[in-house]
């Protein structure tokens, strides 16, 4: 049951700060800026190269790709940043996507740290990008969404404290198949899309290798969801953001148009098998009890994301493209989420 539990609690969470509007702004960078405009196409950003996996080798990226600049200092030069003081009243939760498959390993390509204010019920999500190049203990200079498969959440925790100064408490991680069929298992979803998005695809609807969706509001199966969140050719990294938004509130109203967390023994047998977590059941049933607030109160969910502006672009030795956090400013943005009030 607490798999279910905190499947529930997890997507009110999400879609709730989904339901923030996203405005225009001015002026100085600031973490909140950063936190809108991640949400927000960013128009000179390449597209993600192809996907890494860990102790091998990186494709060389294609030829429509643009050259990122080199880096200025190097991976190495970068020290370890002071550790940030977490508030008594705060929990931290790192929420792990993965795309694991049998015999063929897995990363965690969606990674967002959630911090929750026991007292109040507010909360802080911070999404990092799955290129950040940083060092895993007693493994080296890797991308930081294979830190799970080296060595568990124990070695993520590791990672996060060595490259920001923090150490999650708490983890939820689900697999992409789990994705697909937690939304064919609801009957698909209705996903309101804010531009359209048109990539590579092999699902039955592609014409000539390609599917295009939206804007407006598009039905969507398990697979066609997947595609759209994970669809990296013609996008960003950081547009990736904003689409797996949109499909997580669409997950939401259609568990709320069920009455899900009242048919949740139902629902149990469905989702059990598709969440993997460490949070105890009575942490999980208190955060349960701040979901209603934060979905009719949005204004207690501060978005954050580490941003274009928040990293440098580096080419490593291999030809893999990659993001170097710029430490101060990571350090700022996660200075400002663990004040949530």
């Amino acid at each position: 049951m607490r798999k279910f539990f905190w499947l529930v609690v997890l997507i009110l969470i999400i879609t709730a700060a989904c339901n923030l509007p996203v405005s225009n702004f001015s002026g100085q960078p600031s973490p909140r800026a950063v936190a809108q405009r991640i949400v927000t196409q960013d128009p000179n950003a390449p597209p993600t190269p192809t996907p890494f996996m860990p102790l091998a080798p990186t494709p060389t990226p294609d030829a429509q790709e643009s050259t990122p600049p080199a880096l200025t200092p190097a991976p190495e030069q970068q020290s370890t940043p002071p550790p940030l003081v977490q508030p008594a009243d705060t929990i931290s939760i790192l929420i792990l996507g993965s795309d694991w498959r049998p015999n063929a390993g897995f990363r965690t390509d969606v990674i967002i740290l959630t911090i929750v204010n026991t007292r109040t019920g507010a909360v802080s999500m911070v999404s990092f990008p799955r290129d950040l190049y940083v060092e895993i203990p007693g493994v080296g200079q890797q991308r930081i969404n294979t830190s799970q498969q080296f060595g568990g959440f124990s070695l993520t925790q590791a990672t996060f404290q060595n490259n920001f100064g923090i150490k999650p408490e708490y983890y939820v991680m689900t697999n992409f198949q789990g994705f697909i069929n937690i939304i064919d298992r609801l009957g698909g979803i209705e996903v309101e899309t804010a531009r359209n998005l048109t990539d590579t695809c092999k699902l039955p609807q592609a014409v000539n290798g390609y599917c295009s969706v939206g804007p407006g509001r598009v039905y969507m199966n398990g697979e066609t969801a997947l595609w759209y969140v994970r669809s990296r050719y013609s996008s960003s990294d950081f547009d990736r953001t904003r689409r797996a938004q949109e499909v997580m509130l669409a997950v939401f109203k259609k568990l709320m148009s069920l009455d899900a967390i009242s048919k949740a023994p139902q629902l149990y047998q469905e989702f059990r098998s598709n969440v993997e977590t460490d949070i105890p059941l009575d942490l999980a049933l208190k955060l349960a009890g701040f979901a209603p607030g934060l979905v009719s109160n949005p204004e207690k969910i501060n978005r954050y994301a580490i941003g274009p502006s928040d990293v440098w672009h580096y080419t490593t030795d291999t030809g893999a493209q990659v993001l170097i956090p710029i430490q101060e400013r990571v350090q700022a943005i996660l200075t400002e989420a663990y004040q949530v009030k």
